[in-house]
């Protein structure tokens, strides 16, 4: 049987612009449904361009969607994405802190930081100061591929590593006054993807801050493998009841993303969405095509969201 789930203390997100009243809130954590995510890979500048794919996403079962706000022309575009959004919007921002200030300013439902990328006390005290007087929750987002010099120096790429960074930054934000936190600690691999938010579930618990967590293995790659290493990696530790949402990233359309988030869910009997369809791989006995007609049925059962169990 699958673990009593983590239980973590909930984040409301939710558009913050007077245009999106009838965007979709999501609460991460807590009794809340493990929510489903995304990120765009249109230039967020062209906003019209990334609230299609936001619209895509959100009709596959997408429920949070990160864009990235890199330069002053994607922040730009930010307001005009975040009141149009059926979903709430989240801003990735990486190394500099006015497009964390102006994501801010443009009403997203969350920010996105690295810790390994915005080091410097006073910018971060900026940051921070303007997401409380927001209400904008803030992830703190560590990857593998981007630990803070010294981290990496002294405990090389090691769960350890990344749950340190996360924790670091924790630090910083509660002395600021900002609980309001969601956390991730993703590798390149499934088993360091495990250890590591087993290990920060852990160190959290100790210390009496169950905050969130948002699962992911970083760059999973193209969708076979992609799908597989996600699948694992997320699976146990969905599993071992450790996780609040999840993205599954893959190296194609991002749409192709969210299927295999639902999968992972529905495979664990965590959510309900959509056919689940029971067929058999077919041999010799087989009297009709299996195959083909459980093929039919999967291009049926995608305009359905229902929760029907067929068999083929």
């Amino acid at each position: 049987m699958i673990r009593l789930r983590r239980q973590t203390k909930p984040v409301l997100l939710e558009n913050k612009s007077s245009w999106s009243k009838d965007a979709k809130k999501v609460w991460i954590g807590g009794d809340h449904p493990i929510a489903v995510q995304s990120m765009t890979t249109t230039d967020t500048a062209d906003a019209d361009k990334t609230l299609e794919q936001v619209y895509g996403l959100a009709m596959a079962g997408c429920e949070i969607v990160r864009v990235t706000c890199q330069d002053a022309r994607d922040a730009a575009g930010l307001p005009h994405i975040v009141a149009r959004s059926p979903v709430p919007i989240v801003a990735d921002v990486h190394f500099d802190h006015k497009m964390a200030l102006a994501a801010i300013e443009a009403g997203v439902a969350k920010l996105r930081l690295n810790p390994g990328n915005i080091t410097d006390p006073v910018k971060t005290r900026e940051v921070v100061a303007l997401a409380i007087e927001r209400g904008t929750p803030i992830r703190i987002g560590v990857n593998m591929g981007s630990l803070a010099r010294d981290l990496e120096e002294k405990l090389g790429h090691t769960p350890e590593a990344l749950v340190a960074s996360a924790l670091r930054h924790v630090d910083i934000l509660e002395e600021l006054g900002h609980t309001d936190i969601v956390i991730s600690v993703k590798a390149h691999d499934a088993v360091t993807t495990i250890y590591s938010y087993r290990l920060l579930a852990k160190r959290l618990d100790e210390r009496g801050t169950p905050y969130p967590l948002h699962l992911g293995v970083t760059e999973a790659g193209l969708p076979q493998d992609g799908t597989i290493k996600s699948s694992i990696g997320l699976g146990v530790l969905l599993f071992e009841g450790i996780g609040d949402t999840l993205r599954v990233s893959l190296a194609a359309d991002p749409v192709e993303e969210v299927p295999v988030a639902w999968g992972i869910l529905k495979g664990l009997g965590l959510r309900e969405k959509g056919f689940d369809i029971t067929a058999c791989p077919s041999c010799g006995r087989a009297e009709i095509e299996v195959v083909e007609l459980a093929r039919m049925v999967e291009a049926i059962a995608k305009e359905y969201t229902a929760p029907v169990k067929v068999a083929v």
